[in-house]
């Protein structure tokens, strides 16, 4: 198997882990201890950060599935295409539960530092869940 075979196996096992079945932990063994998320907005998380978010948004939404659409490895960066779906059955961000199903999609752009992943780069449209929670409408700006 090449580095890049492994590279894609470890974050998909890793991302089934920690967003599908709340395995949180299971990040520990892709991402480095200074690892740093960075939003499209230039918010940056560190790791405990990034799994509490992960907790948080699985227990306003229980059903949460998030798919893996596609791994694409080379040298030391990787792009992660993912899509994911759910109920917001509680609390999120301050809006209260409004039962609606929710699908968002996005991209997540990483760089290794040698067996781990020390940045991520991630970009999706917030309006998307918004717009599916009722809090916007299509064409309303933000």
């Amino acid at each position: 198997m090449s580095d890049n075979d492994t590279r894609r196996n470890r974050i998909n096992d890793a991302w089934v882990a920690a967003w599908d079945r709340g395995e949180v932990d299971a990040l520990d063994a892709l991402l480095s201890a200074d690892y740093q998320r960075i939003s499209g907005t230039g918010t940056a998380q560190g790791l405990t950060e990034f799994k509490a978010s992960i907790v948080a948004t699985r227990s306003a939404f229980p059903d949460l599935v998030t798919v893996v659409d596609e791994i694409v490895v080379e040298g030391d960066s990787a792009a992660i295409r993912w899509h994911s779906s759910g109920s917001h059955e509680h609390s999120f961000l301050g809006v209260p539960a409004t039962r609606r199903q929710v699908n968002v999609s996005g991209a997540t752009f990483a760089r290794f530092d040698g067996d781990s992943i020390s940045e991520e780069f991630v970009t999706w449209d917030p309006r998307t869940l918004l717009t599916a929670l009722g809090i916007i409408s299509v064409g309303q700006d933000s």
